[in-house]
């Protein structure tokens, strides 16, 4: 009786293998799948893809039948495609250098600039990011992108960051004021109704979120420190007026006071965070917001600065110099309280194709590898609200694979250096 059992369940597990074959595309054999970050990774497996999806993730090293070939990564370890939840592509300049490109470069020439950094972004395996701000460039390549027109990861966009007049994202500061008008400030907003108007027309140039800055930037080029910007009343109504729309709320904030307003409005995430005290985490802990730390926006500072000591001017400086000496303590505090993180570099600050450098300062600063991992693929997916198509390697979701030599459970730091990179079922590094 064992025996024909045995007989009749190899005969049904070989018809349901010749029904799967003509189901698939391609097979992936990995040495050790980190399917699911956050829970047990698994030793010898198999992921079959079909159309872009995954469509079945087997124990061992399955014989394909029919003629789907197989990608061998036997001797690598095999993770979800990376997400950056906090990027700009549309430069990977700053400070004077930055300042000048914007008034001597064409928007056409940035616009190929922000695919070249979206391109070095995707083969450094990150496929996916959201784009926190800039003038237009991205939002037009994420809908190529999307459509198969040019290669890139997918893009959730922002288009420009609210701010209040004279905030953070108050691009006319530091220069003069004959040209303000050229500038611009049709992202800017005194006051609720205005700041209504300003997530309005956002979401009318096809913004998929929404950015706002209650606090002042490291970058900013105006001396008026990194503490609230924002009245409440403002911050509530760009969350209330986002969330008409379906939108969810990313909040770039420095101080302690600046982050309890943008958390008492309801965004869903916190950009930075230098400054998080108890009251911080405990909103945190209330609203189930998200935190994004972006500690590797020192490591741009530190090579800008070591090139040319004048890179910035001197009022943004002073606040970099104490970036530098602060980052991580924040983190250091939100870990062992339970606030949920995500992981964001703000490439563009630092360098783009280079996003990964944040694994190594996340543990340094107390997370664990599995737990950096996790942050920027199920909990990054989660924030972006892609839980059901990206984060994790599973039958039904896009088929974002990537994969690297070593163990990242071990060393995280392996993930520097990726090199097999799949997106969508298309092979964009590697076999």
């Amino acid at each position: 009786m064992k025996t024909l059992a045995a007989f009749t369940a190899a005969m049904l597990l070989a018809g349901a293998a010749h029904a799967q074959s003509a189901q698939v595309d391609r097979y992936i054999h990995a040495g050790k799948l980190i399917d699911r970050p956050g829970q047990a990774p698994r030793g010898a497996s198999t992921i079959a893809v079909k159309g872009g999806k995954i469509v079945g993730v087997y124990d061992g090293h399955v014989t394909p039948l029919g003629e789907a070939p197989v990608i061998d990564l036997k001797d690598r370890t095999v993770l979800p495609g990376l997400i950056d939840s906090h990027v700009h592509l549309s430069s990977d300049r700053a400070g004077q250098e930055g300042l000048l490109a914007g008034f001597t470069e064409s928007k056409q020439m940035g616009a190929y600039e922000a695919l070249w950094n979206a391109q070095k972004t995707l083969m450094a395996g990150f496929t996916t990011v959201r784009n926190l701000g800039d003038e237009g460039a991205t939002l037009a390549l994420r809908d190529a992108i999307a459509r198969g027109w040019v290669s890139g990861p997918r893009i959730v966009d922002a288009g420009m960051g609210i701010s209040t007049t004279s905030g953070h994202g108050d691009h006319r500061l530091g220069i003069v004021e004959e040209l303000h008008e050229a500038v611009g400030a049709a992202n800017l907003c005194d006051g609720a109704d205005e700041c209504r108007k300003a997530t309005r027309l956002q979401i009318g140039r096809g913004a998929d979120v929404i950015k706002i800055a209650t606090t002042g930037g490291v970058n900013s080029r105006i001396g008026a420190g990194l503490g609230k910007q924002m009245f409440d009343e403002e911050a509530r109504a760009i969350v209330e007026t986002a969330r008409l729309y379906g939108r969810k709320v990313a909040a770039h904030a420095h101080g302690a006071d600046g982050i309890a307003v943008a958390l008492r409005a309801g965004v869903d995430s916190i950009e930075h965070g230098t400054l998080i005290d108890d009251e911080s985490i405990a909103l945190f802990k209330k609203t189930g917001a998200y935190y994004v730390p972006t500690l590797s926006t020192v490591n741009g500072y530190l090579e800008r600065i070591a090139k040319d000591p004048n890179a910035y001017p001197p009022e943004v400086r002073a606040k970099i110099d104490w970036r530098i000496g602060i980052t991580g303590k924040a983190l250091e505090k939100a870990v062992p309280a339970g606030v949920k993180v995500a992981f964001g570099t703000d490439a563009g600050v630092s360098k783009h194709g280079r996003n990964a450098d944040e694994f190594e300062l996340l543990v340094k600063h107390g997370m664990t590898p599995m737990q950096a991992i996790q942050a920027a693929t199920v909990n990054a997916a989660d924030l972006l609200g892609l839980a059901k198509e990206v984060g994790s390697i599973e039958p039904g979701k896009s088929a974002d694979i990537i994969a690297v030599s070593g163990d990242p459970l071990s060393d995280v730091k392996v993930l520097k250096s990726v090199g097999f990179v799949m997106r969508a079922g298309v092979v964009h590094r590697g076999q």
